[in-house]
């Protein structure tokens, strides 16, 4: 039987300390050598990963049930169709028993020995922070991704002042609670230090470096997102300037 959304949130809610969420597709080869690097970055924290199979095709779901057999902390799960990497993290975060959700992308280019950094650093911003972002340092990437990224963050950062440099990086770290609230919409996941401060919270920053991924080829392009890139981006402008006032909320009794 198929658990519903709010049977879902009801049943995961704040039973760990934090739950790592992996979207991947088609990442068969790079993923059992990431789940090695994120247990030993964990070591001696409470910590579950959830790796979300978007709908791949080169037996990653055979990869994930054959590392899950003898690892109980990893709990993956499948996108019959690739429904976008997005989707696929919102479907960890509804999945994940963790007070906090570290997000890391399936391609072994983000490094999870930064994981506990954004932990620490969240957790010493104090409640009125809800993210710790990644930022990357050294991007790997073509000459013209880096060119074409270097832009989008910039034209984001001038519309949006989500004082933030690269929203991109997959290394976060929120409290779930928080991510539970954020409107959701594909290609989501590039605006989160600006839906978060929409909420009201603070973001945190840690630079992180790049690296090259192992195994197979990048997903995305240059031009393929452009256009909707720029509409999302004043989708969330809009969505910025109808949020007028954050409540504060005091019980009366």
């Amino acid at each position: 039987m198929t658990q519903s959304y709010l049977e879902g949130l009801a049943a995961n809610k704040g039973t760990l300390a934090v739950t790592v969420v992996v979207p991947a597709k088609d990442e068969a080869q790079n993923l059992p050598i990431l789940l090695d690097e994120i247990e030993a970055a964990l070591a001696g924290r409470k910590f579950e990963v959830i790796v979300i199979d978007d709908g791949s095709s080169d037996g990653t779901d055979i990869v994930l049930q054959d590392y899950a057999a003898t690892h109980d902390w990893l709990r993956p799960v499948r996108h019959e169709l690739s429904c976008g990497q997005s989707c696929a993290v919102r479907t960890g975060v509804q999945h994940a028993r963790g007070d906090i959700v570290a997000t890391i992308d399936g391609d072994g280019e983000n490094d999870p020995a930064y994981i506990p950094q954004l932990l620490d650093a969240l957790q010493a911003a104090g409640a009125s922070t809800a993210l710790a972002a990644g930022q990357r340092l050294g991007r790997k990437a073509s000459l013209a991704k880096r060119y074409a990224s270097r832009f989008a963050n910039r034209l984001r950062g001038a519309i949006l002042k989500d004082k933030t440099r690269d929203s991109g990086c997959g290394l976060k770290a929120l409290r779930r609670e928080v991510f539970l609230q954020l409107p959701y919409f594909d290609s989501w996941h590039r605006f989160l230090p600006a839906l978060v401060i929409r909420e009201g919270f603070d973001v945190v920053h840690i630079d992180v470096q790049d690296r090259q991924r192992r195994h197979g080829t990048s997903k995305y392009g240059i031009f393929d997102r452009a256009l909707v890139g720029v509409l999302d981006l004043f989708g969330v402008w809009w969505l910025r300037r109808r949020r007028k006032k954050i409540p504060t909320v005091r019980p009366l009794t």
